[in-house]
């Protein structure tokens, strides 16, 4: 395939494409009919060293869409396996390329991925491409997540192919431009252990360690420092997603990464009722990966990741076992510590006290009975509005509004720095499943102003003053509940 010239700014390696040929498998992408730029990431562009008019201008375009590739590129398909929904398979990018890793001005390496380019090895049937709808969806939450201050893979563009997806129903085809610190997964040591023997394990836990975390190489032992490495950054990352309201939808194995960012944004979603049991995942029809569950699911898919790297932990299975145990029994505390880290300052408490854990979930019960909305409570308690919640004239409420009012007045901070510490913590403005829906439909129309529009006020979320009404304000009770799809 023809590469475009330099003019926008590539400067691409191909770190991962140095392990060895098990992990990967060299795929160009499959041309599209007719590509068209939907929506490009200019200030992503720029942190990543590229010029965005080239970008925009047709040879960018069609790099961007997969029909030509950026000079220096080496396109391939990563190999990986996974428990979805419990059950251990085979997988892989069925319809996805790393067409290298872009070194950014920064000195970041970043990986630039191609979603939806053309079937590969690891289809499975599938035809390779995505849909208009669901790479918008990614866009818009992926740069939400980020300006909610919460790892993520970003989006740095959407393209139309000019060509139908059969999935339901005809929908018109696209491609998104992912970029990542890394797309190392939990499956991914979980293909390696099973496929790659202790060889191929060892080359890739050394990557990831080169990659992600250098301090650890010359830790006595590099690979439980890995291991504990990852269980500190997920548990950070799940505590994040906790505080917010987002529920991931599809926390498989191939779904966690090792660099601690969120990725795969198929059927999340932003919950408004605060209900542990909430599912939005029209096939997670047991709800393994409803909000409340996600951060068991997280030690769930840790403990996949120990398994895989035992070979590495001693020589004696037994020892690498207790090793992996003890490394893993720190998840619990450690979500703990950033959930509630997270926590007072959603309540304006800048010290600890013994009972600040109590004090918070009483209010999470509260929130829960009352069908209160997750986002809008804090908001309302940050601008000093609790009369506004649903919980306003209920006693409990009233009891713990005295409780939260004492607990701030033992503080040595004045009530306006409070003020500030909430919210910097409490956004004002997130991606509201209606708000979403409605500017994927009008994008399907042809109209872009929705999500354009929609994506100014995500950008700054922790900004009351600037906050546009229309996306604070709490969205009419649905007729049925809402259901988010994957995009394959």
């Amino acid at each position: 395939m023809e590469r475009t010239e330099t003019r926008a700014g590539w400067r691409l390696e191909h770190t991962y494409a140095r392990l060895p040929e098990l992990f990967w498998h060299r795929q160009e992408p499959v041309p599209v009919a007719r590509p068209e730029l939907v929506v490009l990431n200019e200030r992503l562009a720029l942190d990543l060293g590229l010029d965005p008019e080239a970008l925009r201008a047709p040879e960018g375009v069609e790099a961007l869409a997969g029909n030509r590739l950026p000079a220096g590129a080496e396109p391939i398909a990563q190999a990986y396996a996974g428990h979805q929904f419990g059950y251990f398979t085979m997988l892989g990018d069925g319809r996805a390329l790393l067409i290298g890793e872009q070194r950014a001005p920064s000195g970041a390496l970043v990986d630039i991925q191609l979603k939806g380019s053309g079937r590969t090895p690891f289809s499975r049937g599938g035809d390779g491409r995505a849909a208009l709808g669901p790479m918008l969806r990614e866009y818009i939450i992926s740069e939400a997540m980020h300006a909610l201050g919460i790892p993520t893979t970003r989006s740095l563009a959407v393209v139309k192919t000019g060509m139908p997806v059969i999935r339901e129903t005809v929908l018109p085809g696209a491609v998104l431009t992912r970029t990542a610190a890394s797309h190392l997964r939990v499956g991914t040591f979980q293909y390696a252990a099973w496929r790659g023997g202790r060889d191929g394990l060892k080359a890739l836990a050394d990557y990831a360690i080169a990659r992600h975390m250098p301090e650890v190489a010359e830790d006595a032992q590099p690979y439980l420092a890995l291991l504990r490495e990852v269980i500190e950054r997920q548990a950070a990352l799940i505590a994040r997603w906790m505080l917010v309201g987002f529920i991931h939808g599809v926390m498989n194995t191939d779904n966690m990464t090792i660099s601690g960012e969120t990725i795969d944004y198929g059927p999340c979603a932003f919950m408004d009722e605060y209900d542990p049991l909430t599912v939005f995942s029209s096939i997670d029809t047991h709800g393994r990966y409803a909000y409340g569950r996600q951060p068991e699911i997280g030690a769930w898919n840790l403990a996949r990741l120990a398994e895989g790297l035992l070979p590495l932990l001693h020589e004696d299975e037994q020892k690498a076992v207790e090793l992996a145990e003890e490394a893993l029994g720190a998840y619990a505390d450690r979500y703990e510590h950033h959930w509630l880290r997270g926590m007072r300052a959603k309540l304006g408490l800048f010290d600890e006290e013994e009972e600040d854990a109590a004090l918070a979930l009483d209010l999470l019960e509260l929130m829960r009975r009352h069908r209160a909305d997750y986002t809008l409570t804090f908001y309302d308690l940050t601008r000093g509005r609790p009369e506004e919640t649903p919980m306003r004239g209920a006693r409990e409420f009233g009891e713990w509004l005295e409780r939260w009012r004492s607990r701030l007045a033992r503080q040595r901070r004045t009530e306006a720095e409070a003020r500030r510490l909430m919210e910097g913590a409490n956004p004002a403005v997130i991606p509201r499943n209606l708000r979403v829906e409605e500017a994927l439909e009008a994008a399907a129309k042809g109209d872009l102003t929705v999500m354009e529009r929609l994506l100014a006020a995500l950008a700054k979320p922790y900004d009351y003053d600037a906050a546009p009404a229309e996306y604070v304000a709490p969205p009419p009770k649905p007729d049925r509940p809402y259901r988010t799809f994957c995009g394959t």
